[in-house]
């Protein structure tokens, strides 16, 4: 059966183009000019994904997603919003979008979007519609940098993570808070068991209880069966908690005794389990002065705060970024079947003096649509949203710079040393650093030729 998308946009000749180009990919689609029209549709059909603008007349697409999470769908949504709102997609994010695409959309980056956000789907299968995220004990990569603010950062990880303290993980949006969490679950004790990541930022209230710590058959209507609550999943290992400042007073309440009895107790039963479960949660909030403010209980936030980390953002790592840029240029070529080898002089003197206020996950958005629409070997800058040239010329920088591979050859040097450093890491084995990479195995050997390793 063909999926089913509700497009939410109220330019009638945008929308009525995008309905018509989707429905040629084979997708059944329906179209809502207003927040309004979008909630009746809602009520009638069975979607499979939401594609709408930010923007609305009578609302936003931020509030279309709150409303649906309300009534308990999980579906895949993107948000569609112009380059000087970065700032609301990150947020849009954070709530729980699956994506964002920037105006004027290209139609092949939406295209895979969608295709990525239906794979995961399938992949995760429900899963992926919860804001759950059960994933393998295999150590994912994690790019250490060269700064000294990256130095520190993986300093404070190397330090914390054999022990079985709490951590507060602080950053802006899009900092790399849960591939910090996964790192010092990679490095514990506690490497071999569970980890459970969950977003609180996308858990309603009623919904939170039962995901974090379960209930019994008949605790309250519609609890046909037993259900396991995230605690539980993770017993042994370690249960992520990203966005940790969205969780309302009664399940703080709750949270904090788990932590100091490390015990739970179901929705709707008499028992007690015992659990054995490192916590690590995010936050970009300042919790200190939500405390302060009475929005988070102090008790708790003290028991949480056995060492705090914070992530610094990009802006502030511009000795990184030609190894963040090399990274997921690689990982953009292994998914989109490219060959693009790095960006030119001019792309890369942008993307330094860019603020890059959605950070790393920017970055690679940035990156990965830059690969997709690249046709030769490097990236130039007509491959970047216009929006972000124009906010870079606003600054006063000049982009009419003739093509330069000095920045390629950078990159290739941070290539050569991040196959080095992995490949070491792992003791030469080269399946294990090949999935380290997010490369095959092939792929792996040829570069080893190539850098003579």
């Amino acid at each position: 059966m063909n999926k089913k998308i509700l497009v939410v946009e109220d330019d009638v000749s945008f929308a009525n183009i995008l309905q018509g180009f989707l429905t040629q990919k084979q997708y059944v689609v329906e179209v809502a000019y207003s927040y309004k029209r979008a909630g009746e549709l809602w009520a009638r059909f069975d979607f499979d994904m939401v594609i709408s603008d930010y923007r609305l007349p009578d609302g936003t697409g931020l509030e279309f997603m709150q409303f649906i999470r309300d009534k308990g769908a999980r579906v895949p949504f993107i948000i569609m919003t112009a380059f000087h709102d970065i700032r609301t997609a990150v947020r849009s994010m954070k709530s729980g979008a699956y994506d964002y695409i920037t105006k004027p959309v290209n139609p092949d980056e939406l295209l895979m979007l969608i295709e990525s956000g239906f794979k995961q789907q399938e992949q995760h299968g429900a899963d992926a519609n919860t804001a759950v995220k059960k994933e393998s004990n295999n150590k994912i990569p994690f790019i250490k940098g060269e700064s000294n603010l990256s130095k520190q950062l993986y300093e404070y990880i190397e330090l914390v993570a054999p022990t079985n303290m709490s951590v507060i993980i602080q950053g802006e949006s899009g900092t790399g808070k849960e591939y910090v969490a996964r790192t010092i679950h990679a490095n514990s004790a506690r490497a071999n068991k569970p980890f459970v990541a969950i977003d609180c930022g996308v858990l309603t209230n009623d919904l939170a209880s039962s995901e974090l710590f379960g209930y019994v058959k008949g605790a309250f209507t519609g609890a046909l069966q037993n259900k396991k609550g995230q605690f539980e999943f993770a017993n042994g290992g370690t249960l992520f908690l990203d966005e940790i400042g969205n969780l309302n007073y009664d399940v703080q309440v709750k949270l904090l005794r788990t932590l100091q009895e490390k015990v739970i107790q179901p929705m709707g039963a008499n028992n007690t389990v015992k659990i054995d479960v490192r916590i690590l949660v995010a936050t970009n909030d300042d919790l200190l002065a939500n405390v302060k403010a009475n929005k988070f209980r102090e008790d708790l936030y003290h028991r949480l705060n056995e060492f705090n980390i914070k992530t610094p953002p990009l802006r502030k790592r511009n000795v990184d970024l030609a190894l963040f840029v090399n990274h997921f240029i690689t990982q953009a070529n292994h998914e989109l079947n490219k060959q693009v080898e790095g960006v030119d002089q001019a792309v890369f003197d942008m993307f330094l003096a860019y603020d890059w206020p959605g950070n790393l996950r920017e970055l690679k958005n940035v990156v990965k649509r830059a690969v997709l629409l690249t046709k030769g070997n490097y990236i130039l800058p007509d491959v970047l949203p216009d929006e972000m040239l124009c906010e870079v010329n606003n600054n006063n920088f000049v982009t009419e710079v003739e093509p330069d591979t000095s920045v390629a050859t950078d990159l290739k040097s941070a290539e050569k040393m991040l196959i080095e450093k992995t490949l070491k890491e792992v003791k030469y084995n080269k399946t294990k650093a090949a999935q380290l990479l997010n490369i095959d195995r092939k792929t792996l050997y040829n570069k080893m030729q190539k850098y003579d390793l």
